[in-house]
């Protein structure tokens, strides 16, 4: 069930699956790992984590560089490979999403990924794109669970399609309002020079307070569902310190098949908070929330390695873009799909028990649909 089923009203024109894989050759894996119950204990569980791979023009040409920008909303956070793309204003490679703790061990398996599949580039510097959340609240975040493995894997499953949102790959240990978060995706229409091109979002959600909520205008905050997480000392066993509210983090990725310039990604970028806001966050000091936005349209034309040519015999390359002065409707579609992607990412998701007994309950459907009918 997605948000829409709830009756959920949303504004623009959905892609025909409504996700991010609407942007042609774009693909998405992911590793999902849940194991284990009771008492944590470090280094052995309960596991309730992953790792989540997108690959914004597919294997085939994922080292092809492509227009990119990144905005940072809240840097408690991290994305690696952040500077690289500030520099050249291109991305290469997938864009992987994790838990904050295995950030090390993904960058690893995607290196090991290229090494395999891309032995030149591999011989050149890699300085891939991982970006993280954290689970800590459901998961044995300290253990080494994720390994180099799963993210090769998140790799090679990666596919179009359809997405599993809720707890799958990276977003399965997430938590959102105080309810079970995770993954979310949707996506818009926006006609051009007589072609309709794609906006594409998905979302991480491990953000929010729970009194910030706010689905379809209306005041979720009071929904009549259990919140441990609410200002709570869960995180010691001697309850010496608190955990505020809406700690955690969100990870967004905006992609279009639009031609566009990395200025003009990164104003894409910018946006997200816009359409987060819509769901009530104001974005929190606890919250690592840090956006990505490609255009897949250009591969290989920002290439930034080793020359192939002496200098006087190399050509001239250029981009084609959407002029600034039309840019408002993608700016329009990625609000509106970032917020219907966060709520896509509670709605469709269920009540789940990690480590401690630490429940993160689902969302509960039927008082919203009440609530959303209210004139």
């Amino acid at each position: 069930m997605r948000a829409r089923d709830l009756g959920i009203k949303f504004e623009g024109k959905p892609g025909l699956l409504n996700a991010i894989t609407d942007v042609p050759g774009l693909e998405v894996g992911m590793v999902t790992l849940i194991s284990g119950d009771g008492e944590l204990i470090s280094d052995s569980g309960p596991v309730r984590t992953g790792v989540t791979a997108i690959l914004p023009v597919g294997k085939t040409n994922t080292q092809q560089a492509i227009p990119a920008g990144i905005y940072s909303l809240n840097g408690n956070g991290e994305m690696t490979g952040s500077h690289w793309i500030n520099e050249t204003g291109g991305l290469s490679g997938p864009i992987m999403i994790t838990n904050t703790h295995a950030v090390g061990t993904v960058h690893r398996g995607v290196i090991e990924w290229v090494k395999q599949n891309f032995p030149e580039a591999a011989m050149e510097w890699l300085l891939p794109v991982v970006a993280e959340t954290w689970d800590g609240y459901l998961n044995d975040i300290n253990g080494a669970h994720v390994t180099t493995e799963h993210a090769i894997a998140a790799i090679d499953s990666a596919t179009g399609g359809q997405v599993s949102e809720g707890s799958h790959g990276g977003g399965t240990g997430m938590n959102c309002y105080g309810f079970k978060g995770g993954n979310g995706t949707a996506s818009r229409t926006v006609p051009f020079g007589g072609k309709d091109y794609v906006v594409g979002v998905f979302v991480q959600a491990n953000f929010g307070d729970r009194k910030e909520l706010r689905i379809h205008g209306q005041d979720m905050s009071t929904l009549d569902v259990p919140n441990p997480m609410d200002e709570s000392t869960w995180i010691d066993r001697d309850k010496s310190r608190t955990v505020p509210g809406g700690a955690g983090s969100v990870i967004v990725v905006v992609a279009t098949n639009a031609p566009l310039l990395p200025d003009q990604c990164r104003a894409l970028a910018r946006r997200v908070p816009l359409g987060l806001a819509r769901t009530g966050t104001a974005g929190g000091h606890f919250s690592g929330d840090i956006f990505l936005a490609v255009s897949t349209a250009q591969p290989g034309e920002l290439s930034s390695g080793f020359p192939t040519q002496k200098r006087n015999e190399a050509e001239l390359k250029s981009l084609d873009f959407v002029p600034w002065n039309y840019l408002d409707a993608f700016f329009t579609a990625t609000v509106q799909s970032v917020e219907e992607s966060v709520l896509n990412a509670l709605v469709n998701n269920e009540t789940m028990i990690g480590r401690d007994g630490n429940t993160s309950y689902a969302l509960p459907h039927d008082q919203v649909k009440s609530r959303i009918s209210k004139p």
